[in-house]
């Protein structure tokens, strides 16, 4: 059997979080009663007409930036015709001929190590309504409020030669795309998706193979199994002597399986030709320079710095960076309580185990960094003990809680007695010889029995260092 390599190339379709819409005032908020975020314009009713949005213009130069792309400095608008229930004006207003963004580069991590995916282009355009079918009437309603709604195509080069790849290149787009604060990416609600392309060729070979394309695909699970799946079809077609046929197909994430639904179209198929209602966009050195000096920090970038700045390690910064609120909460609770390394502890632990436990997003999180910060405090200064700070912080997370005043209604701040703690670790000595004997015999286990009974029955209010240092002098004098 012949090696066969992997060609893919996406075409990432992000959807902008710019108040109004592309060519109207109507929201871009999500959900809503159907066909209720709609207007002549983005309804395509005749004799409308479109009128750019410059949020939508400022967005696309920082995607640009942050992908390394060249800006286009004259660019304009075209339309792209074709008919489907859900495009009420039978034409999306797109860009062909001149894009914004062009010749870009990320870079990704690969078992190889690193590599670089080229970004062809980005261009700005229009997203089109939701077909909703309907099962138990056989019927298809149309709900146009995402009509209009501004999107941004990410075109790669066919650069990525596996599934791991374009997954990887999928996070890390991601993760840039939600620091610069363009899109959410919720690629549940369709704010993200790609069109997947896929081709094999003889290894070694400089002829692209044919390829096929799977659209709106809003899943890493589904794009990584869909990727696999195509190239082993098409290497078994190949084997067989057939031939792989350009067409759009279908994934189908029940049957873990790709359907032919039609043949690929071409540019031509769609008719473009520049759009008259829309001006051309000059785009001059002053404004690519104030959004230049107003671009957030990365998450690469931040990573480092945290590594540099807070001595985290490499995975402990790519970790709390791996959400943008995540790295918020570090950053201005850090500034409190200046202590980077126990509110890091504190993140990648309990707050990640609740998130986990709650089915909790990081978008969703309702933590204040005054509250984490004076929590930590308690634990550093010694009025409360770590086993407690969990107890404290769950209900900060689950019930708003403040922790002094939780911790002072609760009763949980640590005994400074030592007279109390040393007249309950004779007790415990004295209602447990066998263990004081196999600790003086050397089995360490034992001591550890020792202290969590004393901690027991002083119900968790003793500092543990004061209990382990009692304990072992009075034992040491046994």
């Amino acid at each position: 059997m012949m090696n066969y390599e992997t060609v893919c190339g996406l075409e990432v379709h992000v959807e902008l979080s710019t108040k109004s819409k592309i060519f109207c005032g109507c929201t871009t908020e999500f959900g809503g009663e159907p066909n209720t975020h709609v207007c002549p314009v983005c309804s395509g009713m005749p004799g409308t007409l479109p009128m750019l949005n410059k949020s939508v213009v400022d967005y696309a130069i920082r995607v640009g930036l942050a992908l390394n792309c060249d800006i286009t400095r004259y660019n304009k608008f075209d339309r792209k015709n074709y008919f489907y229930p859900d495009l009420p004006k039978a034409y999306q207003i797109s860009q062909l001929y001149l894009p914004i963004c062009r010749d870009g580069k990320v870079e990704i991590e690969t078992e190889a190590g690193k590599k670089y995916i080229g970004i062809h282009e980005i261009h700005m355009e229009e997203d089109a309504g939701k077909l909703v079918h309907d099962p138990w009437d056989d019927c298809t309603l149309i709900d146009y409020n995402r009509c209009g709604v501004p999107l941004l195509e990410i075109v790669s080069e066919p650069d990525f030669s596996s599934a791991d790849e374009v997954i990887a290149y999928l996070e890390k787009l991601r993760d840039i795309l939600i620091y610069l604060g363009v899109s959410d990416c919720k690629m549940q609600e369709g704010s993200m998706r790609a069109d997947v392309n896929v081709s094999v060729k003889p290894f070694g070979s400089k002829e692209l193979g044919t390829r096929t394309e799977m659209k709106n695909m809003n899943s890493f699970k589904a794009i990584h199994r869909a990727v696999n799946f195509e190239t082993k079809r098409q290497i078994e077609l190949l084997e067989e002597g057939k031939r792989v046929i350009q067409e759009t197909r279908r994934w189908d994430e029940n049957k873990d399986a790709s359907f032919a639904m039609r043949s690929k179209e071409n540019a031509q198929d769609y008719r473009y030709f520049p759009e008259p209602d829309l001006l051309p966009v000059e785009i001059s050195d002053s404004w690519i320079r104030q959004i230049k000096e107003n671009m957030p920090e990365l998450p690469e970038a931040k990573r480092k710095r945290y590594v540099e700045e807070f001595s985290l390690s490499e995975y402990d910064a790519s970790v709390i960076t791996s959400a943008k609120e995540l790295a918020f909460l570090f950053e201005q609770t850090t500034a409190i309580c200046s202590k980077p390394k126990e509110v890091c502890n504190l993140i990648m632990g309990e707050l990640m185990r609740l998130m986990s436990e709650t089915s909790t997003l990081p978008e969703d999180l309702d933590i204040s960094a005054e509250d984490t910060a004076k929590l930590i405090e308690l634990v550093c200064d010694g009025k409360i003990n770590r086993n407690t700070s969990k107890e404290v912080f769950e209900a900060m997370f689950k019930q708003k809680a403040k922790p002094e005043e939780y911790v002072k209604q609760k009763g949980l701040l640590m005994l400074d007695d030592d007279s109390l703690v040393e007249e309950t670790i004779d007790k415990v000595i004295n209602e447990n010889p066998k263990s004081v004997e196999d600790y003086l015999g050397g089995k360490q286990k034992a001591f550890g029995f020792l202290v969590g009974q004393t901690m027991k029955a002083l119900k968790g209010k003793a500092n543990p260092q004061s209990v382990n240092r009692i304990l072992k002098e009075k034992l040491e004098k046994l």
